[in-house]
C-alpha cells in the first residue's frame, strides 16, 4: 500500500468510525500501548481541535472530568468541557488549575505550532510546546499521573528528554502507525512525578 492509500485507509476509517478526525486512531494506539485511559479520571487534551482525540477519550472516560482546550472552536461534545483559548497564556493555564483543583490524571497534546514553511523551526517551535507542557504538568498533574505529548524528531528533542527524564519516573517515546509515515512526529509518554 502506497503512503497516499494508507493515509486514506485512516482517513475513511475515521469516517466510519465517527470519529472527526484521523489522529483518533494515534490516540487509540497509544492507549493500545500504554493503557492510560480509564473511567472517572481528571484529563485535559491540549490542542483538541477538531475534537477526535476527546471523543476517543469520552468512550473510556464515561465518569470522569475532560477539558479540551483548543485556539480554534471546537464543536460541542457530550460530556466534554471545551475552551476556547492559547495555552501559553498564562491566566488560560491558571483556569486549568482551578478547573481541576490543581488534581490532573492525564494530561494529551497534540499541540504543534502553526508551519511556517521551514521544517528546522517548526520542528524547534512544537519541540517548545512539548516542553511547555511537561513543565506545567510539575504543577498539576498527581502523583501517578500520565503525560502524552507530541514532538519532532530533530533540534530540542535532546533538550525535551532531558527534561522529562529529570521530571518524570518513566519515559517512553512511540510513533503510531496511523502517524504519516514520512512525518518526523512521535509520542513522548511520561509516567509518574519525581518527588520535587
Amino acid at each position: 500500500m502506497d503512503n497516499k492509500s494508507y493515509q486514506d485507509h485512516f482517513f475513511k476509517k475515521a469516517k466510519s468510525s465517527g470519529y472527526r478526525s484521523r489522529s483518533a486512531f494515534k490516540l487509540i494506539e497509544l492507549n493500545n500501548k500504554f493503557k492510560f485511559l480509564k473511567n472517572r479520571i481528571n484529563l485535559i487534551d491540549l490542542g483538541s481541535f477538531p475534537g477526535g482525540w476527546c471523543q476517543v477519550v469520552k468512550k473510556e472516560n464515561k465518569d470522569g472530568k475532560i477539558l479540551g482546550v483548543d485556539k480554534k472552536i471546537v464543536e460541542e461534545i457530550n460530556g466534554v468541557n471545551l475552551i476556547k483559548g492559547d495555552f501559553l497564556d498564562e491566566n488560560l493555564k491558571s483556569k486549568i488549575s482551578q478547573y481541576f483543583d490543581s488534581h490532573i490524571d492525564v494530561i494529551l497534546s497534540d499541540m504543534a505550532a502553526d508551519t511556517t514553511g521551514n521544517k528546522s523551526l517548526d520542528c524547534i517551535r512544537t519541540n517548545q510546546l512539548c516542553l511547555e507542557v511537561l513543565n506545567f504538568s510539575k504543577n498539576v498533574l498527581t502523583k501517578d499521573g500520565v503525560v502524552i505529548s507530541k514532538l519532532f524528531m530533530g533540534e530540542d528533542f535532546e533538550e525535551v528528554k532531558r527534561v522529562a527524564k529529570k521530571n518524570f519516573k518513566k519515559i517512553n517515546f512511540f510513533k503510531p502507525k496511523s502517524s504519516r509515515r514520512e512525518s518526523k512526529e512521535t509520542y513522548i509518554h511520561c509516567v509518574g512525578l519525581n518527588a520535587l
